[in-house]
């Protein structure tokens, strides 16, 4: 199961509804996670007739960990990508990353990554797959988006300068005790009686890719847009011939798979061939 499989069940599932999870308090949450839900379901192929167990026992078959709410990825394909999976409320809104700052890739010995993650399968580095959607208040579809992190991301350097110089600025400061954490530190001793800490952390966002790439969709009016994908050109060929021909067979005046020159996340002079799976409503 890949990103094509993916994309070619959304394609037949167009009008997909994603129900309202139980779970927590938060409506939004839920919202959220009902549609996690759906994107496990359809990186599975989930049919709607499989009881609770057998969904369950395809959910083990495909994926080799299911994440939490605060440490990335929300799910990774076993022998396949990670995936993180982020709901907004309008389609132009900027997506939240909380402390964890964009990647190109997820490595294994990443502080963000957790050990029951970093143990589900034998892995170093997974691709990192980005899934935004938007939904309306009937919780229906209204936008999906899946962009790799290559084509979306700088490189980790460039994020990790920001955080350390912030880092090193904040050891500056004379009289206060800094505590290396996962984010960002932690300030002991603020005040003179040594009872005040302050936690320091990022809370990163990254702009909507559909206005990331609005340069591809410029003959467009974006609220035709029901669902894209864009990767390499070379991620593309990596599926196997029979992925993209099973994709390809779906192509028609709703469907397209288009080439198209991508800026460079790290150099934006140089252009990334790539692969576009644009799907309209």
């Amino acid at each position: 199961m890949n990103i094509l499989t993916a994309f070619g069940n959304i394609v037949d599932k167009k009008e997909a509804f994603v129900e309202d999870s139980y779970m927590g308090s938060n409506r939004i949450n839920n919202v959220g996670e009902g549609l996690e839900v759906f994107i496990k379901d359809v990186f599975a192929n989930i049919d709607s007739h499989l009881s609770e167990q057998e969904k369950l026992l395809k959910y083990e078959e495909v994926f080799s960990f299911l994440g939490n709410k605060n440490n990335p990825p929300d799910i990774m394909i076993r022998d396949g990508d990670a995936i993180e999976v982020k709901k907004i409320q309008s389609i132009s809104s900027q997506i939240a990353l909380n402390s964890s700052y964009p990647k190109q890739i997820l490595k294994s010995d990443s502080h963000f990554v957790t050990n029951e993650c970093r143990n589900a399968e034998e892995w170093d580095e997974k691709d990192m797959l980005y899934v935004i959607g938007s939904l309306d208040d009937s919780h229906d579809i209204r936008y999906l988006s899946f962009v790799y992190g290559d084509l979306y991301s700088a490189s980790e350097e460039v994020y990790k300068r920001v955080a350390n110089t912030i880092k090193t600025n904040v050891e500056l400061i004379e009289d206060i005790e800094f505590v290396e954490t996962k984010e960002l530190g932690k300030v002991h001793k603020v005040d003179p009686l040594g009872i005040t800490n302050l936690r320091v952390r990022g809370m990163w966002h990254i702009e909507n890719p559909i206005k990331v790439y609005d340069y591809l969709f410029l003959d467009m009016n974006m609220q035709d847009i029901f669902a894209f994908a864009l990767m390499r050109l070379e991620k593309y060929n990596s599926f196997s011939s029979e992925d993209r021909t099973s994709l390809e067979s779906l192509i028609d005046n709703k469907f397209e798979i288009l080439d198209v020159m991508v800026k460079n996340p790290d150099n934006p002079a140089q252009l990334i061939e790539s692969k576009l799976l644009l799907l309209l409503k």
